[in-house]
């Protein structure tokens, strides 16, 4: 893999290209690969996550005055999402220098989402090591904040599970309740199927690794299946 390549394409040039390749690699590479000079990202990514979430909190409070504190937090959840991030990674080529297991290589699902959105952070936290916080900003700043122009437009800032209850309670005069319909899984790596109901009715079912994930896909679905305005 030629990072020359990546940094000419993001027009970024590392003092320390290991620092960058650090950034790219998965723990499953290691266990394959022990006598690897380098360690994996996760560290990185801790850091990159704080540096992110510091820019982009900052943005929003410098450009959207009136703006309350909730709405910012939601807004800014929004923006840095795994599948955002994920979206944004795969739009700047990073899946192509990805150091990763065999196993993990042949994932392409959702798995791969999570490991894109959490490289996004540590190439965050590595251009911060390396550059510091300007550079990390304007990076940011040219890669990730023009989303924000759609996720308000298109009003993506707003959780499915508020929506839609706020919407039900608005057309219907219902609050929604979420059952769980089943669990499955070791602890680790739980699946949880929930459904959303108005009374009696189901409305629709949604599918997560946590409760809140499948509540808040289930609602997803819901908002989808009464044409109430569907979050992607």
């Amino acid at each position: 893999m030629d990072f020359k390549e990546l940094q000419k394409k993001l027009e970024i040039k590392f003092k320390s290209e290991d620092l960058l390749k650090q950034a790219f690699v998965h723990r499953s590479y290691l266990n394959e690969n022990p006598a690897f000079i380098l360690g994996h990202n996760e560290r990185l990514e801790f850091l990159g996550d704080a540096v992110l979430e510091l820019v982009v909190t900052e943005y929003l409070y410098k450009n959207y005055p009136d703006l309350a504190e909730g709405e910012m937090t939601n807004l800014r959840a929004a923006l840095v999402n795994a599948q955002m991030l994920s979206q944004i990674s795969d739009r700047l080529g990073f899946n192509e220098f990805l150091f990763l297991s065999k196993g993990e290589a042949k994932e392409i699902g959702r798995g791969r989402q999570y490991i894109l959105a959490n490289t996004f952070e540590a190439f965050i936290g590595a251009l911060y090591l390396d550059q510091g916080y300007v550079a990390s900003q304007n990076f940011i700043n040219k890669n990730l904040i023009p989303e924000l122009r759609d996720i308000i437009e298109k009003k993506l800032w707003r959780d499915a599970k508020s929506l839609f209850q706020e919407t039900s309670q608005e057309r219907v005069g219902i609050t929604p309740t979420y059952e769980v319909i089943s669990e499955s899984g070791p602890d680790h790596a739980k699946k949880f199927v929930i459904g959303v109901y108005l009374e009696k009715e189901l409305v629709a079912k949604g599918e997560g690794s946590s409760k809140n994930e499948a509540q808040q896909k289930a609602a997803e679905n819901a908002l989808g299946v009464k044409h109430w305005g569907h979050i992607d």
